[in-house]
């Protein structure tokens, strides 16, 4: 940990960081020993990322690739993968305007998900906002991060209302819609469907036990240990992907495991139904 503080110190020294954080299930206490150490940089533009590359090449011992602001896309912004001490440490990028934004939008009821490389499901906005409460300040020289920190950690009950409601409107909904490929033995669109509505469910869960969801690694399974997960969740949740087939009576069934296990969630999260338009 003197290591990681030593190395956030730096960063924070760097024109246009903010502060660090630490992520990910080190942030967590999850990790596994070859866990990679993910390094939140919260920073406001200008950023220099000249003087990022210098620091990583001086911490790996040679050139690395540092990115420029939006260089992994939309959502996860950019970078650099390094290694440091023989250890996987990734450098990702927060802009800070943009979480506060997240968070007031999150105050409100609002979310919005977003298209992204690597995260199949999209990235739900409101996990800018879930990293910083789970997160574990490393170097924050003004306190910002301490005090966002601080306010993120009350889940807020506008929110957990869009959530819930969302999942009770829309888990429905696309399976509805998935029968039509079922009855023409599309097990592309049928499994995409599926996806969309476990994920729906995951989000619902933890919204309503006021839990952050950070992405869809593990999401199930941490789903599953929630007070208001229907019995076996973990275990049907996976098993309508592992019995799917190709036939449409093999997808139908599959269709018809999920609609019970949606029935399921949305008894146990509440019966209000919120609609839409707390989503875009």
């Amino acid at each position: 940990m003197d290591r990681l503080v030593e190395i956030a110190d730096r960063l924070a020294a760097v024109s246009g960081v903010v502060g660090v954080c630490l992520g990910g299930s080190r942030a967590r206490g999850m990790h596994h020993p070859d866990s990679d150490y993910d390094l939140g940089l919260y920073y406001r533009p200008p950023l220099d990322t000249a003087a990022l590359r210098l620091l990583a090449a001086e911490l790996t011992g040679g050139p690395v690739e540092v990115t420029e602001p939006g260089g992994w896309g939309p959502w996860v912004d950019g970078g650099g993968w390094l290694s440091i001490d023989g250890h996987r440490v990734d450098w990702i990028y927060r802009d800070m305007d943009r979480v506060h934004r997240v968070w007031r939008q999150c105050q409100a009821g609002q979310f919005e998900v977003g298209a992204q490389p690597g995260h199949p499901l999209g990235v739900y906005s409101h996990a800018y906002a879930g990293e910083v409460a789970v997160g574990r300040v490393l170097a924050d020289l003004g306190g910002e991060l301490q005090a966002l920190q601080e306010q993120t950690r009350l889940y807020p009950e506008p929110l957990r209302e869009a959530l819930v409601g969302n999942a009770q409107w829309e888990a429905p909904f696309i399976l509805a819609g998935a029968r039509k490929g079922a009855a023409r033995g599309d097990a592309f669109y049928v499994g995409g469907c599926l996806f969309r509505a476990v994920g729906l469910l995951v989000h619902a869960l933890h919204a309503h036990a006021r839990c952050w969801v950070l992405n869809e690694k593990g999401a199930v399974q941490a789903a599953g240990e929630l007070p208001a997960a229907p019995a076996d969740f973990v275990g049907r949740a996976h098993g309508v992907f592992s019995a799917l087939g190709t036939t449409p009576e093999t997808l139908a069934a599959a269709l018809d495991d999920a609609d019970r296990l949606v029935a399921e969630v949305c008894r146990f999260t509440g019966d209000q139904h919120l609609g839409a338009g707390n989503a875009r």
